[in-house]
């Protein structure tokens, strides 16, 4: 097999040459997807552009039972890489390059795996993962495709992922009144004075929730990202914006959060926005998510996928899972590496998953 890894690594050096960065996703059907497309002969391919950047491709051999799901987009790529990170760099042990483990390393397998087998096969590549913006699934779902399962690739170091954190990301912005520094202040004069005291209450308050449990996931995660507003020292605030996300456990209710998150603090935010909602995966109330785990469980477990814990991050499985498709995440990579100067993937994990992507393709249980 270790021709199947050469192939992957020729096709993630040219899937790594390709700027699809998340920002500014300036991607269009051309460039990256001219390349896939000359790579799947034997497919029926379709490419479609959702706009800004928003642009999916869809293959599909045979009458497969699942469909595997990538993003191409990256992050941007920081200042502090010391190589170029649009070229690909292959050590011993690990493929360097933007994307290569978030999560080009599985696109170019599931490639390299399409051109060493004849079985049937289906695949979903996208490019809007990272960033708030779900153009193509929500696209995908209206389309209604039957499938018995779609696996989502993403960093899980070769085990499947049947649960993870759902994410919500909020703009709220507070309200006071302009006005000199010097004198005596009510609760309500400084909008920037609001904004700290309901910063202050929501650390107490994710504090608080700190022994709730699930699949091995503890607590609620939650960050302020920005806080903004005010004038100068000496004057008080009469606007503030504030931009917060949080990560519930699959078991916790969002909209009771977003609704204990809104209204922590008097005065109470005088415009409050939900941006992005993800949901847990999996999807559903709690009896129909359990069932939905389970028969992802089932899955993996004929494929031959070893099953590993519940992960903090979010993928879109939950996506594909709240449109009611049996989903789990699967593939190559440490999290640890995604969104990292010098990202990277380690090649026996990148071969392995080639190997098992094969065999799922090769044995026809596709």
């Amino acid at each position: 097999m270790s021709t199947l890894l050469d192939a992957t690594l020729i096709h993630l050096k040219a899937l790594v040459g390709y700027d699809t960065r998340n920002p500014p996703r300036e991607i269009g059907t051309g460039g990256i997807f001219d390349y896939l497309r000359e790579q799947l002969p034997g497919f029926d391919v379709t490419v479609t552009d959702h706009g800004a950047g928003a642009v999916t491709l869809y293959a599909v051999r045979g009458k497969p039972k699942y469909l595997f799901n990538v993003h191409l987009d990256t992050v941007p790529d920081s200042p502090h890489w010391t190589t170029d990170p649009h070229t690909l760099h292959v050590t011993d042990d690990r493929a360097i390059g933007l994307g290569a483990c978030d999560i080009k390393g599985a696109a170019a397998a599931l490639i390299a795996v399409a051109n060493a087998t004849a079985g049937d096969m289906a695949l979903l590549l996208s490019t809007d993962e990272e960033a708030n913006d779900p153009r193509c699934i929500a696209a995908f779902l209206r389309e209604g495709h039957k499938y018995d399962a779609i696996i989502v690739a993403e960093p899980t170091r070769g085990e499947a992922v049947l649960a993870h954190r759902g994410i919500h990301s909020v703009q709220m912005s507070f309200a006071g009144q302009a006005g000199h520094a010097s004198g005596e202040q009510r609760p309500s004069d400084s909008a920037l004075h609001q904004a700290v005291r309901w910063g202050t209450a929501a650390l107490d308050y994710v504090e608080r929730q700190s022994h709730e449990r699930f699949g091995g996931l503890t607590g609620l995660r939650f960050n302020i990202g920005r806080i903004e507003g005010g004038i100068k020292a000496n004057m008080i605030a009469p606007t503030a914006d504030v931009r917060f996300g949080f990560r519930p456990l699959p078991s916790m209710n969002p909209d009771q959060l977003l609704e204990t998150f809104r209204s922590l603090v008097e005065p109470q935010p005088v415009t409050y926005t939900e941006l992005f909602r993800g949901v847990s995966l999996p999807a559903g109330d709690t009896a129909t998510a359990e069932t939905r785990r389970l028969a992802a469980r089932d899955i993996a477990d004929e494929l031959g996928i070893p099953v590993g814990n519940a992960v903090n991050f979010w993928t879109e499985a939950a996506l594909f899972s709240e449109g009611g498709y049996i989903s789990f995440v699967y593939g190559p990579g440490d999290i640890a590496q995604a969104h990292t100067a010098d990202e990277w993937v380690a090649l026996d994990q990148l071969q392995a998953y080639a190997e098992t992507i094969y065999e799922i393709v090769n044995r026809g249980i596709a």
